[in-house]
């Protein structure tokens, strides 16, 4: 019994894939930024979250949402992390208890700095081997597909 097998259709490597290279190269940027916020006992989330606010005195959790893009429920979530580390507050509003104001405590507003500095220091060790130009070109290209596609949501992971 001779059957053939039908022909394999031809398939893109792997590699061939834009994506591919994109995706590479933000895992190994993320995985080792959020093994250096280890020692901080943020994560990354966290650290978007925290970024976020410290340029507002208070800011309310939907504002933080429509910011980051992320749901409510998930920076519900974050906001009850970061208070219960001490380094947000939440306040309620005086004439509705479901507002809420959210701000970095002291801690908080201090830990921002290093945290930056840490996502500074890891960036420059991951790009450090293009030219001052060939950075400028690669974030302008990103940049030009964030808004081709029409993309809002901060990379929190």
């Amino acid at each position: 019994m001779n059957r053939e097998q039908p022909a394999k259709p031809s398939v893109s490597e792997l590699t061939s894939h834009t994506g591919f290279w994109l995706r590479f190269v933000s895992n190994h940027v993320s995985h080792a930024f959020a093994r250096k916020l280890l020692e901080s006992g943020v994560t990354a989330a966290e650290w978007v979250v925290l970024r976020t606010i410290y340029d507002t005195d208070e800011t309310p959790p939907s504002a933080l949402a429509e910011q980051t893009g992320l749901t409510r429920g998930a920076i519900s979530k974050l906001i009850e992390r970061l208070v219960l580390k001490k380094l947000v507050s939440r306040k309620e509003g005086n004439d509705d208890r479901r507002y809420q104001r959210i701000a970095l405590t002291p801690a908080g507003r201090r830990l921002v700095p290093k945290l930056a500095a840490i996502a500074d220091s890891n960036d420059q060790e991951f790009f450090n081997p293009l030219t001052a130009r060939e950075r400028e070109a690669l974030v302008a290209t990103l940049k030009k597909l964030i808004h081709a596609h029409d993309l809002h949501k901060l990379p929190t992971e």
